[in-house]
């Protein structure tokens, strides 16, 4: 290993996705399989009694009541046909139900003719969606793709020079204006510098806009209009930005933000601070909206590309 005045030249081991997915939700998981293992104790065979254990577990991850029942309702109907043997063939039923929901809203972002590809990142204040709008050019950037940043969020001083600072560590360029201008100027300016420079992305950090707040919510609605009208087929994605821990009050957020915005796709923040990881499938089958993105720390790398698959390993593994 060579050695330098600032330390090793060698990086570290890449740690895989499903090993971080594992890791972000590893609170999740540790709630479920303790509640999953003190069912299986009660009982050599998964009865109706275990089942409704399991219910009490599931609602408990945030799973909500409506997904809940609907889960139990497909495992005791299964159960009716042939009998659940033991604890590893209801868990494997368990990972093929959520799966399923999951992959039911799982739906590739649009394809882009002409970029540049247009995201609007909304979301209230405190989901920690400036961070997420500068790990996303981040995440672009690795794949060798120009992304420009555009702080609409003219409102906030903080998250001007917060975006700023995630500009530079991501090394994109970024429109900006003075606090207090108006966040659909700065969009048009940022409309027309992506074009101008041929970006691939622009990615467009909008302001936390209180639900309640019918003013604010115009203000997004009118970004809409100048984006569309600048570029017909734009904003490709609109992505709501929810903080995990939040949990079902998250999802009414979500509901009236779908309602309002046109929302397109979540990513889900905060993920490795909560035991209620589940909110990702109520998400799905609730507002029939894919996850895109999860946020499991703060590095500028925290942010992963959302995978069923690996996501319901990590819960049930």
């Amino acid at each position: 290993m060579i050695q330098t005045l600032f330390g090793s030249l060698e990086e570290p081991p890449k740690t895989s996705i499903f090993d971080r997915m594992k890791q972000a939700v590893s609170r999740t998981r540790e709630s479920l399989e303790d509640r999953i293992e003190t069912v299986l104790s009660m009982t050599r065979t998964v009865d109706d009694a275990a089942l409704e254990e399991l219910e009490m577990s599931l609602i408990a991850s945030d799973i909500g009541v409506n997904v809940t029942t609907e889960i139990l309702d497909a495992l005791r109907e299964r159960a009716k046909r042939q009998q659940i043997r033991d604890g590893e063939e209801l868990r494997s039923l368990l990972k093929e139900q959520l799966k399923a929901i999951l992959d039911e809203q799982a739906r590739p972002p649009r394809t882009v003719a002409n970029p540049p590809e247009v995201i609007l990142m909304v979301g209230v204040n405190g989901t920690g969606k400036t961070t997420t709008s500068g790990k996303m050019a981040a995440h672009f950037r690795a794949q060798n793709k120009s992304v420009l940043l555009c702080a609409a969020d003219t409102f906030r001083a903080a998250a001007i020079e917060q975006l700023e600072v995630w500009s530079q560590r991501s090394g994109v360029e970024m429109i900006r204006s003075k606090q207090g201008g108006d966040p659909s100027a700065v969009l048009f300016d940022a409309l027309q510098a992506a074009t101008a420079r041929k970006k691939d992305y622009l990615i467009v950090d909008t302001a936390g806009r209180l639900h309640t707040k019918a003013g604010l919510m115009d203000e997004l609605d009118k970004m809409r209009r100048i984006t569309q009208r600048f570029i017909p087929d734009a904003p490709h994605e609109v992505l709501l930005v929810l903080d995990a821990t939040t949990g079902q009050n998250g999802l009414q957020q979500a509901r009236l933000f779908t309602e309002s915005a046109g929302v397109t796709g979540i990513v889900l923040t905060k993920l490795d601070g909560t035991a209620k990881g589940g909110i990702a499938v109520a998400i799905a089958r609730e507002l029939k909206l894919p996850v895109r993105y999860i946020g499991v720390g703060e590095k500028i790398d925290d942010l992963l590309p959302f995978d069923s698959e690996a996501f319901v390993e990590s819960l049930l593994g």
